[in-house]
């Protein structure tokens, strides 16, 4: 095993390729006034960072399990660096996108080999307590952005934004260079391309783990992604409306740590999904239903609990998608099968809710797309415990 430093790196190279997707949101406003974008298409921007994931990750993932996952990080960063670096110096929304659809690509290289290079630094029985922390990567890279970005905005611009990180992803990649140990699986163990998505897809685990995962994403990404937007049109700006919004997407770290103790202790995987889902749920109905217009903190609370209880659905998945995969040489693959799906949520997401807030003149129709998406995924929450043949707690 090695260092517990280079098992950091690994989570902090999480985070710094999740700040790509997170540093959008606060920039919309900016966007907006500089670019004339619309409502829909702001939607598609947020989502766009994901059509690399909803078509290529299975494919990335396998290719990350052959390639080498060091060496598949290191160019996921440089490719967010390179990305991130052009799109400062475009004035074009289409040029932005297909930008922006590069950001999605580079993203997958950095996202789909860390649980699989995390196995190898780590002995088994911290596993469970440390997918449930790098579990909220994408969280805490987005409350960063979202905390930071309407602070540092106004006073630099959103070019020198887009600098920031390109500088930040270049940094990680150097780190990780230097500090990981080098890849040292032999060529001929690793599985041809089509033995291991031959292996992975025939397998019905990853099909439902896929599944709730884009049905949580949907939504999420949907919510954090507009949350500034709807606050900013509230009348809210600059601190507060950072500290807001960046307050709502950290409180998904709660849920994603706490669903890998609760592994960790035995508690059964679909007790915890069922009990994120039903509070997904419960807050996005406080957040955006008519009856709580007058009650603004409500609301905010709600936009909390969503947020906070939510959290334990991405990592309790996560961890399926782990213990799902035929082998260790397939966890990459299994886990790109997940978030290629959890992508094809995030690209659908923002657009269908930013469609039914345009078509019904404001946000208080959101709670019913939402709370569609938490039944379905409740119900393939217990296909899963039924298919498995184990309704018994889990041993993390």
């Amino acid at each position: 095993m090695a260092s517990p430093t280079s098992a950091w790196l690994v989570i902090g190279a999480a985070v710094v390729a999740a700040l790509q997707v997170g540093k959008l949101p606060p920039a919309l406003p900016a966007l907006q006034a500089d670019l004339g974008l619309t409502l829909v298409q702001s939607g598609f921007l947020l989502s766009m960072v994901q059509m690399a994931g909803m078509l290529t990750a299975i494919l990335i993932g396998s290719l990350a399990d052959r390639c080498g996952l060091k060496r598949a990080m290191v160019g996921g960063l440089l490719l967010l660096a390179l990305a991130s670096a052009c799109s400062a110096r475009v004035q074009d929304v289409w040029v932005l996108m297909v930008l922006r659809a590069l950001e999605g690509m580079g993203f997958l290289w950095v996202a789909l080999p860390s649980p699989a290079l995390l196995r190898r630094l780590v002995p088994p029985e911290r596993m469970s307590r440390l997918l449930g922390i790098w579990s909220a990567y994408t969280p805490l890279g987005t409350a960063l952005a979202l905390l930071a970005g309407p602070l540092f905005i106004p006073w630099a611009g959103w070019p020198a934004w887009w600098d920031l990180f390109a500088l930040l992803s270049a940094a990680m990649a150097f780190c990780l260079y230097r500090a990981l140990p080098g890849d040292t699986s032999a060529p001929g163990q690793a599985l041809s391309l089509y033995s291991s998505l031959r292996a992975t897809l025939g397998r019905p685990g990853p099909w439902l783990a896929a599944g709730m995962f884009c049905v949580y994403s949907a939504q999420w990404l949907a919510l954090m992604g507009f949350l500034p937007s709807i606050y900013a049109q509230a009348g809210l700006s600059g601190a507060l409306l950072g500290a807001l919004t960046a307050l709502a997407a950290a409180a998904n770290v709660l849920g994603n740590v706490l669903s890998g103790r609760l592994l960790h202790r035995g508690h059964a995987s679909h007790h915890l999904l069922w009990a994120g889902y039903a509070c997904m749920a419960v807050g996005s109905t406080l957040a955006f239903s008519a009856f709580t217009e007058d009650w603004p903190w409500l609301r905010y609370a709600g936009v909390l609990l969503f947020s906070s209880i939510g959290g334990l659905v991405p990592a309790t998945i996560f961890a399926l998608a782990v213990r799902l995969a035929p082998d260790e040489r397939q966890i990459a693959t299994s886990v790109g099968w997940v978030q290629q799906w959890s992508a094809l949520g995030q690209f659908f997401g923002p657009p269908l809710v930013a469609w039914v807030a345009a078509g019904s003149g404001g946000w208080h129709h959101t709670h019913w797309v939402t709370g569609g998406l938490c039944l379905i995924g409740a119900a393939l929450a217990w296909l899963t415990a039924w298919q498995r043949g184990r309704m018994q707690p889990d041993q993390g």
